[in-house]
């Protein structure tokens, strides 16, 4: 009958390896509660409370990243955590600290498409070789490609006057496009609702298409049964106030502002901070118009 080793080294070793196997169940573990964690901050209407929880958590999920720095999961709700902090609670106060919380988001969803060797090789090429590597992703590859884009579509969105952030616009397009054409329900039509945003903000004299983007936001209303209102918001924010309609603007801001708080249950907080937004742009019509 063979014995077990008893000597130190073996018995250190054993130790080490065994605490490894526990950690990544641990952080798997935690992984997999996240899942309740983000369904139940999605859920919350309370905005200040959903910020305190948010920036702990993120901190969190950071921690356990460094345990698990593949984990595509955490990865995910990194990206998604930071780009929702950004947008509701710092972008409307202080561009220059939003910036890099987009980009911080974006990043950490851009560690999962990084992952694949077809995408990796076009990503630092020119735009043919970043369009043909978004070419190589597949439907698994839809959340990560989202989340990118949309932190990377958030930085370059603050920062229009600086042209080296802007030359960098049509790579996020290129994989919100291909959300778009992969999925084009995820979160709530959101690649839709971006590429409306793209378009709504440029000026048709810098190449800007007024009724592409109303066509996306449509669109994005449509999948979401008119219930996500940050479309709405950015319809507004966008479209309305480049084709000059003020009645259309307004009415979009009312649908935002006097909708329930429960209108989409699994939405609540990006409701609510839509609602928030809603109620400042409303109150800037006279310079908008």
């Amino acid at each position: 009958m063979t014995r077990m080793s008893t000597h130190p080294v073996a018995l250190l070793l054993t130790s080490v390896f065994l605490a490894g196997c526990f950690q990544t169940i641990a952080i798997k573990t935690m992984a997999g509660i996240m899942d309740y964690g983000f369904e139940a901050f999605n859920e919350e209407s309370d905005t200040q409370l959903a910020k305190e929880g948010l920036g702990s958590n993120l901190k969190l999920i950071e921690a356990l990243i460094k345990g698990d720095p593949d984990n595509e999961k955490l990865l995910i709700y990194a990206s998604q955590g930071y780009n929702a902090y950004a947008l509701a609670f710092v972008e409307d106060d202080s561009v220059e600290r939003a910036r890099p919380l987009y980009l911080r988001g974006r990043d950490y969803a851009l560690r999962i498409l990084m992952q694949k060797s077809g995408f990796k090789s076009g990503m630092n090429g020119d735009l043919e070789s970043f369009q043909k590597a978004v070419g190589t992703l597949t439907k698994e590859d839809v959340p990560a490609a989202f989340w990118t884009a949309f932190g990377w579509g958030s930085h370059i969105n603050l920062s229009r006057t600086d042209p080296e952030a802007l030359a960098y616009l049509p790579r996020a397009e290129a994989l919100m496009d291909f959300v778009r054409r992969t999925d084009s329900t995820y979160y709530f039509g959101g690649a839709h609702l971006f590429l409306g945003t793209i378009e709504g903000s440029m000026p048709a004299v810098l190449g800007g298409r007024p009724e592409k983007a109303k066509q996306f936001f449509e669109t994005s209303l449509s999948i979401g049964g008119g219930k996500f209102l940050m479309t709405y918001f950015y319809y507004a924010k966008t479209y309305a106030v480049q084709v000059q309609d003020q009645q259309l603007f307004e009415s979009l801001l009312a649908k935002v502002i006097d909708a329930p708080a429960d209108i989409l249950p699994s939405a609540k907080f990006p409701n609510a901070v839509a609602k928030q937004k809603a109620r400042r742009l409303l109150a800037k019509a006279n310079e908008l118009f």
